[in-house]
């Protein structure tokens, strides 16, 4: 009868240290994949636990704005300093290092709406393909070439961001980031219409 009761009683604490067993795995998987990027402005993209806890498709509508866009903001940030470092035209060397400054204040202020929160949401980013690809793409470009594709990458880039912005500041869940979302707007159809106009 005792053994019963041992059996029993251990079950709940080996199915806890089951359950435990994987989250460690997975914050550990995040966490690395987290580290190989070197995030914009700062070391302020961190995991404190509540970002990654959750995954990326049961996140909500809150969480996955502010994951895309923090993930438009490196994007930006990245393609910006490689526009600086090897475009062949100064007034794309310019909008780069725009585009740096901006969304540098973007992700501080991304991060500020978010703690305002209740509860609080933490920016995840995670470059999509499309994104990751862009970059790629824009490191191995050389000369006229590369300045073709970053003005054409930063058209398709900066209308994808006006929706998104547009979109959850229209119908968005979270008053903090639908208003960073408003104040976005205008910012990122300023870049659209100067990055046509190059």
């Amino acid at each position: 009868m005792k053994k019963h009761h041992l059996i029993l009683g251990l079950a709940p604490a080996l199915a806890l240290a089951a359950c435990g067993g994987n989250e460690t795995a997975t914050n550990t998987t995040t966490a690395d994949n987290m580290a190989g990027m070197d995030m914009p402005g700062d070391a302020n993209w961190t995991d404190n636990g509540a970002g990654n806890a959750m995954a990326a498709e049961a996140a909500s509508p809150g969480q996955k704005f502010a994951n895309d866009v923090g993930a438009s903001d490196y994007y930006e940030i990245e393609a910006g300093k490689l526009a600086q470092e090897k475009a062949q035209a100064q007034p794309l060397k310019d909008f780069g290092k725009l585009m740096v400054e901006h969304h540098t204040a973007s992700t501080d202020k991304l991060k500020a709406a978010g703690a305002k929160a209740s509860p609080a949401i933490t920016p995840s980013p995670a470059l999509s393909v499309e994104q990751e690809a862009g970059l790629e793409a824009l490191r191995q470009a050389e000369g006229a070439a590369f300045d073709t594709a970053y003005k054409a990458q930063q058209i398709a880039a900066h209308e994808k961001a006006l929706t998104l912005v547009k979109g959850y500041a229209a119908t968005g869940d979270v008053p903090e980031l639908k208003k960073f979302a408003s104040d976005a707007e205008k910012v990122v159809q300023a870049h659209l219409t100067k990055i046509k106009g190059l």
